[in-house]
């Protein structure tokens, strides 16, 4: 196990693009690809897209999807890309993990589907501006340490009436401590922002090792007040929690997803 951790504001990226490809190339169970049955479903219009654990965006979010241009913005791993393309819709899947993004080669080339697929980075996209009508986030800007970069970005390549549909974590989640949150106890910890760094050493490599993504947990003002501040407007939102036996997800929801919407006419 590796004891020395990247530094997360220069190296964190590299570090998470590793953790990544290895979660995708040992299969996690949060990383299945859709099935033969989803993707013939969603041809039908039956689907269930989701950015966080457990509801379905709402399809009035969606809307018409046929020929509508849609960004999944770190969204590899087989899931939200070919379900959308089975839609109707043309897809762009970029992510930062190459292992996630096979896995949508994968399901395209087993239904006959068109993705275009990047490999690049949600705060720096290789995308000309005003390029897509709608990006879907799935939760993962836990997973960077600044935000305004990612929502400056994503209203760059967006259309004028273009929207973001982004899973966030609520940032309680991040006040307990994590080992003894696994067990069932609730102790609160940390403060808001919160960073896998602010652990002692030995804590954070037991914890995170060298096959974990590094997290952070960030505010609300910069989750959804960055939103804004990049010139969204936040048009709609809805909570969601991990369900099963989630001991806080029972008490508060863990998870949100809003809805921002960059104006016909940005000033």
């Amino acid at each position: 196990m590796n004891s020395e951790l990247p530094d997360p504001f220069q190296h964190h990226r590299q570090f998470n693009q590793k953790a990544w490809n290895d979660l995708a190339a040992a299969g996690d169970a949060f990383f299945h690809a859709m099935s033969p049955e989803q993707i013939a479903a969603a041809r039908r219009g039956e689907f269930k897209l989701r950015v966080t654990p457990q509801k379905g965006i709402p399809l009035s979010w969606l809307g018409q999807l046929k020929s509508k241009k849609v960004l999944c913005m770190a969204g590899g791993g087989g899931q939200q890309g070919p379900i959308l393309a089975a839609a109707g819709a043309e897809v762009t899947v970029l992510d930062i993990s190459q292992k996630q993004l096979d896995r949508d080669v994968e399901v395209a080339h087993r239904e006959n589907l068109e993705l275009e697929i990047i490999c690049g980075d949600m705060a720096d996209l290789p995308i000309a501006d005003q390029t897509y009508d709608l990006i879907i986030n799935p939760c993962s800007v836990c997973y960077v340490p600044e935000l305004g970069p990612i929502w400056a970005e994503a209203f760059r390549v967006l259309k004028s009436g273009g929207e973001l549909i982004s899973g966030l974590i609520n940032p309680v989640y991040y006040l307990f401590d994590a080992i003894k949150m696994d067990a069932g106890r609730l102790v609160a910890r940390h403060k808001i922002p919160y960073s896998d760094f602010d652990l002692p050493e030995d804590e954070r490599i037991r914890i995170v090792g060298d096959s974990r993504p590094l997290e952070y947990g960030h505010t609300l003002n910069d989750l959804i007040g960055g939103q804004l501040e990049a010139g969204f407007r936040l048009i709609g939102m809805f909570e969601d929690g991990w369900g099963d036996n989630d001991k806080l997800s029972s008490m508060i929801p863990t998870f949100l997803a809003t809805r921002a919407r960059k104006p016909s006419n940005p000033h």
